[in-house]
């Protein structure tokens, strides 16, 4: 086996890693919700094998993982492995595509929407593609539904920052205010003037040269994950809250999908490149309003 093709096979084995370390806990959390807010048997995920193309030639594919619970009202975490060409067109907007347009991908998507509206959604990814070139991809956000939640400065966002700034700190100093940086930029909604939530990391085109490096990085990033989000799920999900509450969460849900519909580049990449609809999709919650 080659070297790109060894790391290749261990970037999918780790991502399949943490979607199994990411159910299991989520699953847990099922588990723990009190049946007085939460009533009806603890979820579980299930998950969906797919192929990509027409079944004529091997060109990957993945598993959908979707729990819809008692906790989490809708949380999918899904992992694919996909290889191929791409369009012409959209060649021209990879890096490294532009003269040859065969790529590899392979990568961990996750989102949460919870039933309690004091605990915020959340979403993660990381990535390895490969094209002429090689990076790394990926991050994570807080997306909270209640307006006394959606500060950078309260002490959930911080909580929440905190294990990816010591994932980036440990690998670069200055690497978490860089990456923080690209979060706030991105996760934006320019025809509203305000962010999505609170922020987190986000980076893309991670090659510093070392592939052993990047790669420890990318899974320090979803380790950092787990350190982040379900203890903030812990603290609030004895919470009680009123129809006023869900009908805040609705609202602040609908921007998230405006979000992934009209901004998303990894909404557009997995539609452009013959992904699993059901799967990408899957991000959008399962109630939303617009006032």
């Amino acid at each position: 086996m080659s070297d790109t093709e060894n790391r290749k096979a261990r970037a999918k084995a780790w991502f399949e890693e943490l979607r199994n370390l990411i159910c299991a806990e989520f699953e847990r959390l099922e588990d723990e919700a009190p049946a007085s807010l939460y009533p009806g048997a603890p979820g579980r995920f299930e998950k969906t094998p797919w192929r990509r193309g027409d079944g004529s030639s091997d060109q990957g594919g993945g598993v959908a993982g979707l729990m819809r619970g008692r906790f989490f009202e809708k949380v999918g975490v899904h992992v694919s492995t996909v290889h191929g060409a791409f369009s012409p067109d959209f060649a021209k907007q990879v890096k490294g595509a532009a003269d040859d347009p065969r790529f590899w991908a392979s990568g961990i998507s996750l989102i949460a929407h919870l039933r309690n509206p004091h605990c915020p959604a959340a979403h993660m990814n990381t990535r390895h593609i490969v094209t002429t070139e090689w990076w790394f991809g990926g991050g994570g956000d807080l997306n909270p539904t209640q307006d006394d939640q959606r500060d950078e400065n309260h002490e959930d966002a911080r909580a929440f920052h905190a294990p990816y700034r010591e994932a980036c700190e440990k690998h670069e100093p200055g690497l978490y205010a860089k990456y923080k940086k690209w979060a706030d930029e991105y996760f934006w909604l320019p025809h509203r003037g305000q962010p999505r939530g609170v922020g987190g990391i986000f980076y893309d085109h991670h090659n510093g040269g070392d592939w052993e490096r990047d790669f420890a990085f990318t899974q320090d990033v979803g380790r950092a994950f787990l350190a982040a989000y379900p203890p903030l799920l812990r603290k609030h999900m004895h919470e009680a809250w009123s129809d006023a509450d869900r009908e805040e969460q609705s609202v602040q849900r609908g921007r998230y999908v405006e979000f992934n519909l009209l901004y998303d580049r990894g909404t557009t990449f997995g539609l452009k490149t013959g992904g699993n609809v059901e799967s990408i999709l899957s991000s959008m919650p399962p109630v939303a309003k617009w006032p």
